[in-house]
């Protein structure tokens, strides 16, 4: 362990004048670009897309219904979490209002700004104070850190920040960076919070649960080879977690079987995606010309047939183009994985200069990132192992579907964290060499 590093008594807290920085650069984006005047263009649609959609319907007492044009039925395109924070936005402050949409910014930056918190914890115990102090200020001022929070209506920041609570409250419960007196971390009530994030993050966004096994595993693994006598203990705790997980989830999985006469877990809408993603005509991106939201056509036949039928009819179809052509699915598959890690290519007309720049700081991020990773690795540096996994699950149902920059979002913070941990270590070979060569 650093010598570097905070002591184990709780205060790997980073100073709060990160955090408002962070808050007032953000506000202050937001003000002077007035990215809460939302264009009215397709009937707002650009306001929270089927999020906002979703929230409207809600409003007006259609129910959880009606994602694109017109009344088009009960939904689970997308899992409700985010939508019902859109929905009571809108019902103290108007539907589709600026008003409304400065409140949802100004609530992603401020969870965006918490994220400064978050990051200097995870960055303090696994390495030291000055990982822990650069990074929480990249995060705190790099504008691609705030670039969702300041322009989007939707799940990213709130996912990413519930995302990086569990990568902190893990760390706790494995008593890494602790003294002798964390060892007994990973108790009960913890792994009742641990349980509670997990069912908010599932409702936000259900792609990362993939990762849940492995991090449960990972923390009642070090607590009980610490900790035998009480390992007990650890399995009433992972059956308590598994129990508050359920208990958040359970009841919008009892909706979807009220209303749809079968078992739909988090959302219904793989097949439609997978076949967007992997259809004839696909290059690796999603095919937004044949979703529902823009072609009249495919919205037609989503009304008619309704959401579950159609979205298994898109998945029947997808699969047989799969099974025709397996081999171009592999090579969409491999893309994806290009574009996730090394910049997936902007729909918009942003100049060569402006697109060049973007995809150079996201191959950059990715590359010193990845690098940070392998050297903490190599190091076995405590968090590394559990920092892989997650860098291998979270983008692997995005690589069979579809990929967008935002995807990336929850592993930013690692990212950050990794990366200067990178050039930390190489400033401090580098002077070795030198004073060793004098």
């Amino acid at each position: 362990m650093s010598s570097g590093k905070l002591d184990a008594r709780g205060k790997f807290a980073a100073p709060w004048i990160v955090f408002w920085v962070a808050l007032a650069v953000r506000v202050a984006y937001v003000m002077l670009a007035h990215t809460y005047r939302i264009r009215p263009y397709d009937d707002h649609f650009g306001f929270g897309w089927e999020m906002g959609r979703i929230a409207r319907a809600l409003v007006t007492g259609y129910g959880y219904a009606d994602p694109f044009r017109g009344h088009t039925g009960p939904t689970t395109w997308v899992t409700p979490g985010y939508p019902l924070i859109i929905a009571g936005v809108f019902k103290l402050f108007g539907i589709f209002t600026p008003l409304s949409a400065f409140v949802l910014i100004a609530l992603n930056c401020f969870l965006n700004a918490l994220m400064v918190r978050t990051t200097w914890e995870i960055a303090a115990r696994c390495f030291n104070t000055s990982v822990a102090r650069w990074s929480a200020w990249i995060w705190a001022l790099y504008p691609a850190a705030m670039q969702y929070a300041v322009k989007w209506i939707w799940e990213m920041s709130l996912t990413a920040f519930l995302f990086s609570w569990v990568l902190v409250l893990a760390l706790r419960m494995r008593g890494i960076g602790g003294d002798a007196d964390e060892t007994n971390a990973a108790r009960v009530r913890r792994w009742a919070v641990f349980g509670l994030l997990w069912g908010l993050i599932a409702l936000s966004n259900p792609s990362l649960l993939l990762f849940l096994p492995v991090c449960g595993l990972w923390i009642a693994w070090g607590a009980g080879r610490k900790q035998r006598a009480q390992l007990r203990l650890q399995i009433a705790g992972v059956a308590l977690a598994s129990v508050v997980c359920l208990a958040c989830i359970a009841p919008w999985v009892y909706r979807n079987w009220v209303v749809f006469h079968q078992f739909v877990p988090m959302r219904a809408n793989l097949g439609a995606e997978l076949y967007l993603g992997n259809g004839p005509g696909a290059v690796g991106l999603l095919m937004e010309y044949d979703h529902p939201f823009q072609d009249a056509a495919q919205l037609r036949l989503y009304t008619q047939m309704g959401e579950i039928k159609y979205a298994k009819m898109r998945g029947d179809m997808a699969k047989k183009v799969i099974r025709e052509n397996p081999k171009h699915f592999l090579v969409l598959c491999m893309k994806r994985v290009y574009y996730f890690w090394f910049s997936v290519p902007h729909p918009g007309d942003e100049g060569f200069v402006a697109e060049y720049g973007r995809s150079l700081n996201f191959q950059f991020t990715s590359i010193a990132g990845l690098l940070g990773l392998a050297l903490a690795l190599r190091r076995h540096i405590p968090g590394a192992v559990l920092f892989a996994w997650a860098f291998l699950l979270l983008p692997l149902v995005y690589y069979f579907v579809t990929v967008h920059a935002r995807f990336r979002h929850p592993l930013e913070p690692l990212i950050a964290i990794l990366s200067l941990y990178l050039f930390q270590s190489a400033e401090k070979s580098w002077r070795v060499r030198w004073f060793r060569a004098g």
